[in-house]
């Protein structure tokens, strides 16, 4: 099942390929078929899980005998989740990517190489099929922002490219120095064995990861590359950067850094905290100084992605809950909220916060949904935003107090730029510019309904997810922690 998963954008990538470049209209039928037959089969794979299970779904067939690299692929409570939002997101984007008029059969067939390369990153559990994924996802993203983005879009293609890849080679090092040290790629095995390493050598193979992760993530100071990349990036590239490559620096953590490196992990933990600590207050600060609206978002997902470092130090069952909680709700806020700047930057060309004002006269769909999604940014009780900050504080104030306690500033400033950010573009005087704007079209509202019902469901009862990912959870701390 999971292979034809992946084989859903792969086949879609091969069929655009195949299909003359003027049949825009046949291009993006089949590129939305393809990410919306991969959506459904990603909802049929619950029928199939349970939750309490270790990895499941497992598939492994011999790829390289001579160096023992097989294709080995499953799931479990950790990375389903976030496989869903992968094809979600894909989706949705996919749907939003009718924005797109120039060089479309180029567009979406780097489009799905993109999104096969993310499933793949979920679902790898042999180390050489991980790293092919992980670089995969490289390639295409270079070539979006770099050809359809806007600004200085060859700039932050360059820049993401190089970190990125920065960042590659840590990981690539860690994997060889494991290699040769245990003469297996099986991630499974690998964190079996990891305990038994000796703590130096736990030390140095969790800074390497550390490395190649926190830039993914991104982890303060190694976040410069993001503001730039999300700014000139088209909104559906916007929207997956942010719903999902981000979570594949903090899927990193969960699936190989802390499994593979219990004692490097547990030594580490304090400078997480604050590093987490960090990006929460500072990201919220620097969203509060921004006026173009698409790089105020952009700094909030730095604040709120430190959540996920917070909750994961703790290695306490709720932080650890709420920072899994917290990449996938973040995932489709964050995801909402670059499609409504996305549908106000269609219409007005300019994502100047100080240009708008009293567009909730003129815009009432619009206006709506950018309270809704703004207030489940800020971590209003209800909505999912607030589940997962409350449980990874709730997790990180038995462990790192005064982390914890200062953390819960970014909070209050969040509510600060969000509240000035709804302001400006949608109370006060009516500016004459934009009387004129059309309200969210019917296509736009097929993208951002799905999300709306997933933060409202999650926000009310969250043991949706919770349910799923427990198991894995009690395991992965289980094993860090040791006997």
């Amino acid at each position: 099942m999971l292979s034809v998963l992946l084989l859903c954008p792969l086949i879609g990538m091969l069929v655009v390929l195949a299909l003359p470049k003027t049949a825009v209209r046949a291009i993006r039928f089949v590129a939305l078929l393809a990410s919306g037959l991969a959506l459904a089969f990603a909802i049929q794979l619950f029928q199939f899980f349970r939750p309490q299970e270790a990895i499941q779904l497992v598939e492994r067939i011999v790829w390289i005998p001579q160096m023992r690299i097989f294709y080995h692929v499953g799931v479990d409570g950790l990375s389903l989740p976030l496989v869903f939002l992968t094809v979600l997101l894909g989706f949705i984007a996919c749907l939003a990517s009718a924005s797109i008029t120039e060089r479309q059969k180029e567009y979406y067939a780097l489009y799905l190489l993109l999104e096969m390369g993310m499933l793949g990153t979920f679902m790898a559990l042999d180390f050489f099929l991980f790293y092919v994924f992980w670089e995969v996802v490289l390639v295409p993203m270079y070539f979006l922002i770099g050809i359809w983005g806007g600004g200085r879009r060859e700039y932050s293609a360059f820049k993401f490219f190089v970190y990125t890849l920065a960042g590659s080679l840590a990981i690539l090092l860690a994997i060889l120095m494991l290699y040769f040290r245990t003469g297996t790629f099986d991630m499974v095995a690998l964190a079996q064995m990891g305990p038994l390493l000796e703590p130096d050598l736990q030390r140095l193979l969790f800074v390497a990861f550390f490395l190649g992760f926190a830039i993914k993530v991104p982890v303060f100071p190694f976040h410069t590359w993001l503001p730039d990349a999300h700014v000139d990036a088209p909104t559906p590239i916007s929207v997956l950067l942010a719903g999902v490559l981000l979570k594949m620096g903090g899927y990193g953590f969960f699936r190989i850094a802390y499994p593979i490196c219990p004692e490097g992990a547990q030594w580490a933990a304090g400078a997480m905290a604050v590093l987490g600590m960090i990006n929460i207050v500072y990201g919220a600060f620097v969203a509060m100084a921004q006026t173009d609206f698409k790089k105020l978002v952009a700094y909030s997902s730095v604040s709120h992605m430190g959540f996920v470092l917070l909750g994961l130090a703790s290695l306490q069952t709720e932080g650890v809950n709420g920072a899994l909680l917290q990449m996938f709700n973040h995932g489709t806020i964050t995801g909402g909220m670059f499609l409504l700047v996305g549908v106000l930057y269609d219409r007005a060309h300019t994502r100047d916060l100080n240009a708008f004002g009293g567009l909730g006269a003129h815009m009432p769909k619009f206006s709506g949904l950018l309270i809704f999604f703004g207030l489940a940014s800020l971590g209003l009780p209800g909505l999912s935003g607030f589940v997962g900050e409350f449980l990874s504080l709730l997790g990180a104030f038995g462990v790192w107090r005064w982390q914890t306690v200062v953390s819960v500033l970014g909070i209050v400033v969040a509510a600060a730029y969000i509240l000035t950010a709804i302001q400006r573009v949608l109370l006060g005087p009516p500016n004459e510019r934009w009387k004129n704007l059309p309200d969210v079209n019917p296509r736009e509202m097929a993208s951002l309904i799905p999300l709306v019902v997933l933060i409202l469901a999650l926000g009310v009862y969250p043991l949706l997810l919770i349910d799923l990912q427990d198991g894995a959870v009690q395991q992965f701390i289980a094993h860090v922690k040791g006997p």
